[in-house]
C-alpha cells in the first residue's frame, strides 16, 4: 500500500512542476516553487529526486514520455507506412495548447548546464528519429517510398519540424499553423518522392 502511494504522490509531484515549469520555465524555477505549488516540503522533493537537476530531467521525462506514449501507439495500431508516416508527422508537429514543445525548447537550452536533461534529451529525440526512419525504410521495401537515404532524410524531416515548431511556439504570430503544416508535408514529400497532397 505504502508504495502505491508512493508512485502516485510521485506523479502528482512530476505533473505539478509540469505546469510550473512550463509556466515560469527551467530557469526561473525554483525547488520552492514546485514544492509551493504541491503543498508539500521541499525535503519531501528532495527524498523522491535528490538533487534539482534530477527533479528537472525527470519532470521533462514524464512530460515527453506522455507523447511517448501517443507514439508507441501509433506504432502499435499498424497499418500501411504512408498512414504511419502521415500519423507520426501529426503528433510530432505542434498542435492546440500542449505543453510539449515549449518545454522541449527550455529544455534543450537548460541542457547545455544540466547534464542529466542532456541525457534525457538526446534519449528521447533518439526514440522519435528511430520511429520516422523506421517508418521510411518498410515504405521503401513496399515500394511506397523512394529514399536512398533514409537516415539524412529523418534528420532533415525532424531538423525541419524541431526548427518550424520552435519558431511557432516562440513567435507565434510569425508563422501560421496551416504554414507549418504545408512546409512539412512538401519537405516529407520531396525525401519520400510523394507528392504534398499524399501527406494531407
Amino acid at each position: 500500500m505504502a508504495r502505491g502511494f508512493g508512485r502516485l504522490r510521485r506523479e502528482d509531484l512530476l505533473r505539478t512542476a509540469c505546469d510550473v515549469i512550463a509556466t515560469q520555465g527551467f530557469a526561473h524555477t525554483r525547488t520552492a516553487d514546485i514544492a509551493q505549488a504541491a503543498g508539500v516540503s521541499q525535503a519531501l522533493l528532495f527524498y523522491h529526486f535528490e538533487t534539482k537537476e534530477k527533479l528537472f530531467a525527470q519532470t521533462f521525462s514524464y512530460a515527453a514520455q506522455l507523447d511517448l506514449d501517443a507514439l508507441a501507439a501509433v506504432e502499435e495500431a499498424g497499418g500501411s507506412p504512408l498512414d504511419r508516416l502521415r500519423a507520426l508527422l501529426r503528433l510530432y508537429s505542434p498542435i492546440g495548447k500542449s505543453k510539449s514543445w515549449a518545454l522541449w525548447i527550455d529544455a534543450w537550452a537548460e541542457s547545455m548546464r544540466n547534464p542529466d536533461l542532456e541525457e534525457m534529451s538526446r534519449r528521447i529525440d533518439l526514440r522519435w528519429r528511430q520511429s520516422l526512419r523506421a517508418i521510411i525504410e518498410d515504405g521503401v521495401r513496399a515500394g511506397v517510398f523512394t529514399c536512398p537515404d533514409p537516415e539524412g532524410a529523418t534528420w532533415r524531416i525532424i531538423s525541419l519540424i524541431d526548427g518550424l515548431s520552435t519558431q511557432l511556439t516562440v513567435h507565434r504570430r510569425v508563422l501560421p499553423r496551416a504554414r507549418l503544416t504545408g512546409f512539412i508535408r512538401t519537405a516529407a514529400a520531396a525525401e519520400l518522392g510523394l507528392s504534398p497532397d499524399e501527406l494531407g
